[in-house]
């Protein structure tokens, strides 16, 4: 049996987006969500440097750009969120949804069956047989350009919004087991300011 060669991929996050700041002064830490796989992350801050919440912190290896990230504590669940970093949390998605919106609309483009009887547009809120079949047929005639070009050929209201919903549910563990935008399997870097 072959391997997929997706099973040797190294998946990194080298940007998260800041949901919540902990801790006194001191020590502050931050939960966070990366920016391409959407690991939620406990941070260490580095004493001293003012970060907001909402705000876009580099946390790879090259230790010139890792200006307010000490090191990555660990990854954490839904669960371990604060509340406030759970209410901020589909804002931020939403924001990193818009500001790679070829990424996302590449998946409308794309996507294929998961099963004979299910498509991973199927997994997207309020999108049915019918809708799937329309999306398949626009993409056929022409690749989608963007949100608007979905919205306007095949009447999806907010294509951006359904994108971020299943996002969403997939951080809260949703009820079915497939994953098209969450990594299960990032890899976070632990990192320190005196390097790795």
């Amino acid at each position: 049996m072959r391997r997929s060669p997706d099973r040797k991929r190294a998946y990194f996050e080298d940007y998260s987006i800041i949901l919540d700041i902990l801790g006194s002064r001191l020590r502050r830490r931050a939960q966070a969500i990366g920016e391409k796989y959407f690991t939620l992350l406990e941070l260490a801050l580095v004493p001293g440097i003012k970060v907001e919440v909402g705000r876009r912190v580099y946390i790879g290896i090259n230790k010139d750009m890792r200006l307010e990230v000490e090191r990555v504590i660990r990854t954490i669940r839904y669960e371990d969120l604060t509340f406030s970093a759970k209410s901020e949390l589909p804002s931020v998605v939403r924001r990193i949804v818009e500001s790679n919106e070829r990424r996302f609309v590449e998946f409308f483009n794309g996507s294929g069956p998961i099963t004979i009887k299910l498509h991973q547009l199927e997994l997207l809120p309020n999108i049915g047989k019918k809708t799937m079949w329309k999306i398949l047929e626009e993409r056929r005639v022409k690749p989608f350009t963007s949100f608007k070009d979905i919205e306007e050929r095949v009447g999806i209201r907010d294509p951006c919004g359904k994108v971020v919903e299943r996002i969403l549910e997939e951080l809260r563990g949703g009820s079915d087991p497939y994953k098209l935008f969450v990594s299960s399997r990032a890899i976070i870097l632990r990192i320190t300011q005196e390097g790795t």
